[in-house]
């Protein structure tokens, strides 16, 4: 009776699986005390362990182990494979060493549970200590895969050599149970002639090989072989297509991968949330819309919306789409939400300037109990730097701290480009200085941040040391140190950078690289020459280059090169406000009403609307906007109160209003009186009335700053004993004791 009775236990148990494996095991195990003598067979019981293993229960397994009376060697194996499940690395190891005999099996559950725990090291000294026991223990084609992958992981050449010799000498290497993870190790070394060596000596290659194989090309940037491998296999599965799919996306070829995700359809391949994942992303990448769109559909259709992996990967190309709303909707209807999701998130509000609605993001997504990795904390920082929030950038600075985040790389680089921005370059200089390690991005960040505060010298300074320990920099480095000479007047270093870049290290220029050169020859009022660069360019200005040249000629009042700039920038952006204002700045500095008037007519024909300036100051955690002539405030009259006083103070220092920029034919007292109402003005007399004596006055403006509002600053430090940071549309300016830090030139 007893026996039949067993095979049934036994029979119930190995089907028992997935998340209903614990309660059939827990079930049975009580039917086993009530049904049968004690003590069960140990077969049995060896079978009621496996269970429970494999169910997650590791502490049940442990318990029925301790009151088997004999144990036997797939006892221990199997209790030494539920300790590898659940990582109990140090538990494992002790069974392993009070095991009173071992096989093959229990060396491979010892690997296995160091590589899944992610201890190689440990693997690979585990199967250094089974070569070394004189026991006759041969390893097995298990214990070779196991052994290869911990080479692949810890990225030893010479280790993974070493281990491919004793394949080979044991006998095992036309076998692809071994042979598919060399090729994915000399693959992920960067080794692919020793990959597609082991590839060609395969016996039989099935569709696990030609996967591995077309994923280690794909990896090493071998596009058009892995093409050429993909088409030549008679038989593919749907991870071959999505191989091919994500290779193609991660090498830059996404409109490649959107007519191979095509093809795909078109042969009904099964389609699973990687290929969904990966397609979003291509489409994302070419900002293609109406192909997201079409493919979000599809994933409906498939019942794929609710998965969290696809639904971020849509919020992920909506955002990447300029599409907001759209990611915001796909966000707010998932039922599901991780760290990626919210990522996806935090990150698509940055790419889209809107920051304020990231930090909002953040901060629900820790009301619901999410830590933030490395990656999330880092981006907030980008959304804080981008609305030069200091405040709420210090707050997540002390949560780095706090969390334990600090150290890595994408965290410090995101402080020293947040602090840089929000014009404490001295805090970003001292935040890199305390890095142990910097990479491109680190550098870059510091030498735009110097750039962008005007202190030219500082950043070239940088730079040639970031070249001086080699480090490579990229098109974004460039466009900081060329930046830096701009502001500068450094014409003959920037134009030198500028060929070397393209010489040296092999960047293409890219619009942003030509919009710096001709800044470079027009606030050095070399207009000539900065016509006769874009002459010679191999494509014509964006609107932002014609814009910087049109700003020279204004400043320069070069009406002959500004008609051409503005022609162009009109040609490029027609509801573009820029020409026009710039145009009537020109006509009205020459007194040529006439022209200002034709050219607001224009602008009112054409529906143009010229953006508003306005400033903002945020004082205990609240943002005070200001515009030009504002009454709107509630301290309003005490503000005019202190422009009053302010002004009359520095007529007594030698202050001379600048009415060029007034494009009113007015009375120049009539001027003077609007200049002295700039929203900056306003701003800054909130701040010296409210914004504690100790504490620099930091001010925000949407558009550049004007050369009157420059100058006045400059004389307020002075009068008042006062730092003032203002952060225009263009650069920072400190302004402390009458001076400012990129002295006047801006």
């Amino acid at each position: 009776m007893s026996r039949p009775l067993c095979n049934h236990y036994a029979a119930l148990l190995t089907s028992a699986a997935g998340r209903s494996g614990a309660h059939v095991a827990g079930a049975v195990h009580c039917l086993i005390l009530r049904t049968l003598p004690h003590p069960p067979p140990v077969r049995l019981l060896n079978h009621l362990l496996t269970a429970y293993g494999k169910a997650g229960r590791h502490a049940r397994a442990l318990g029925l182990f301790d009151a088997m009376p004999h144990p036997n060697l797939f006892t221990y194996n199997a209790l030494l494979t539920t300790l590898a499940h659940a990582r109990l690395l140090d538990d494992m190891e002790a069974l392993f060493a009070s095991m009173p005999e071992r096989d093959v099996v229990s060396h491979n559950a010892l690997i296995a549970g160091f590589s899944g725990a992610c201890s190689h090291a440990r693997a690979a000294g585990a199967y250094r200590a089974l070569l070394r026991e004189d026991t006759g223990i041969r390893p097995s084609r298990i214990t070779m895969s196991a052994v290869v992958m911990a080479a692949s992981a810890l990225g030893g050449r010479a280790l993974g050599r070493q281990f491919h010799c004793q394949i080979l000498r044991l006998g095992f290497g036309a076998y692809a149970f071994v042979g598919s993870p060399l090729v994915d190790m000399y693959a992920k070394m960067g080794l692919i002639g020793d990959a597609k060596r082991v590839f060609d000596e395969l016996e039989g290659n099935n569709v696990v090989m030609y996967n591995t194989m077309i994923t280690g090309l794909l990896r090493c940037k071998m596009v058009q072989e892995a093409r050429r491998l993909f088409e030549v296999m008679t038989d593919r599965d749907s991870i071959t297509w999505t191989t091919m799919v994500t290779g193609l996306t991660q090498n830059g070829l996404e409109s490649e991968a959107l007519e191979l995700f095509r093809r795909m359809r078109v042969q009904g391949i099964a389609i699973d949330q990687y290929t969904f994942g990966s397609t979003l992303t291509a489409c994302g990448a070419l900002a293609a819309l109406e192909q997201g769109k079409q493919i979000h559909t599809y994933t409906i259709r498939t019942c794929y919306d609710d998965n969290v992996f696809v639904g971020s990967a849509l919020v992920d190309m909506y955002s990447k789409c300029r599409s907001i709303r759209l990611a915001e909707t796909v966000f707010r209807r998932m039922t599901f939400r991780n760290i990626i999701s919210w990522t996806a998130m935090i990150v698509g509000y940055g790419q889209n300037g809107c920051s304020e609605e990231a930090v909002r993001a953040f901060s629900e997504m820790q009301r619901d109990g999410i830590d933030p990795d490395d990656f999330t904390l880092g981006s907030i920082m980008s959304s804080c730097a981008n609305l030069a929030s200091l405040e709420e950038g210090a707050q997540f600075h002390c949560l780095a701290l706090v969390s334990g985040l600090m150290p890595y790389i994408t965290v410090s680089n995101a402080l020293v480009t947040l602090y840089g921005k929000c014009g404490s370059i001295e805090d970003a200089h001292r935040l890199f200085d305390e890095m142990t390690f910097h990479d491109q991005v680190s550098w870059t960040a510091l030498v735009s941040g110097y750039a962008q505060f005007g202190k030219a010298k500082e950043s070239i300074d940088l730079f040639e040391k970031m070249l001086s320990k080699g480090v490579k920099p990229d098109g974004v480095t460039f466009i900081g140190v060329l930046s830096a000479c701009s502001r500068a007047g450094f014409v003959e270093k920037g134009r030198s950078y500028f060929y070397s870049m393209q010489k040296d290290h092999g960047i293409v220029p890219i619009d942003d690289h030509y919009t710096c050169m001709i800044d470079l020859y027009s606030r050095s009022g070399r207009l000539k020459e900065a016509e006769e660069f874009i002459k010679q360019m191999p494509m014509r200005p964006d609107a932002i280059g014609w814009g910087t040249l049109l700003s020279a000629c204004r400043l320069r009042g070069d009406m002959e090169i500004g008609k051409w700039a503005a022609e162009n920038l009109l040609e490029i952006d027609p509801l573009n406000p820029a020409s026009y204002v710039l145009l009537c700045s020109m006509h009205a500095a020459k007194g040529q009403w006439n022209g200002v008037a034709h050219l607001r007519r224009g602008m009112r024909d054409r529906q143009v609307k010229k953006e508003p300036g306005c400033s903002w100051i945020k004082y205990k955690n609240k943002v005070h906007i200001f515009s030009a002539d504002d009454q709107s405030h509630p301290f309003s009259k005490g503000i005019y109160e202190k422009l009053a006083w302010l002004n009359s103070k520095m007529v007594e220092e030698g202050y001379k209003p600048d009415v060029s920029s007034v494009l009113h034919d007015v009375a120049d007292a009539d001027k003077v009186h609007m200049l002295s109402h700039h929203s900056e003005k306003l701003a800054i007399a909130f701040g010296l009335m409210f914004v504690p004596q100790e504490m620099p006055i930091r001010i925000v403006k949407n558009l550049r700053v004007c050369v009157d509002c420059h100058n006045a600053t400059k004389f307020i430090s002075k009068i008042t004993g006062r730092d003032i940071l203002v952060r225009d549309a263009v650069r920072f300016h400190k302004f402390s004791n009458g001076l400012c830090s990129g002295g006047d030139f801006w």
